[in-house]
């Protein structure tokens, strides 16, 4: 079991790839916001544990990176934020759960050769503008 804190975001990152790249489950303890019996989420975080089979490993629009992954227990998507991640352990237990394709917004397949190609896509997917820009387009002249 490795704990979070007592490590750099790069090592558990790169422990978490690592599963990903060999389809190895890891067995996760995270915070995660409770819901009341409506459903609605009550800003009140629990701990919980998990063990998930992690499919995409990605950056929100706040900044936040978080582990796309199926959920063992439900068979269910499940996401996490790596900085609610409290402990993890790394398995070598083979992936059993069908997986969602991996998309862009537009439902683009997404192919990802390289750690390279993966950086590259999330940088430009941060700094691309939130609309279409083309010629016509006279707000930008400087």
């Amino acid at each position: 079991m490795k704990h979070t804190n007592r490590q750099t975001s790069t090592r558990t990152l790169a422990d978490l790839y690592r599963a990903l790249d060999r389809k190895h489950v890891i067995t996760v303890s995270f915070l995660k916001e409770e819901k009341d019996d409506a459903g609605k989420k009550t800003g009140r975080l629990v701990e919980t544990v998990r063990s998930l089979e992690p499919y995409d490993i990605r950056t929100t629009h706040d900044g936040h990176i978080v582990i796309k992954a199926m959920d063992r227990q439900t068979g269910e998507s499940r996401t996490v934020r790596v900085d609610r991640m409290l402990t993890y352990t790394l398995h070598r237990i083979a992936f059993v759960l069908d997986r969602p394709e991996v998309t862009t917004p537009a439902g683009h397949v997404i192919v990802v050769r390289s750690p390279a190609q993966l950086i590259a896509r999330e940088l430009g997917r941060d700094y691309l503008p939130a609309r279409r820009i083309d010629r016509a387009d006279t707000t930008l002249a400087a």
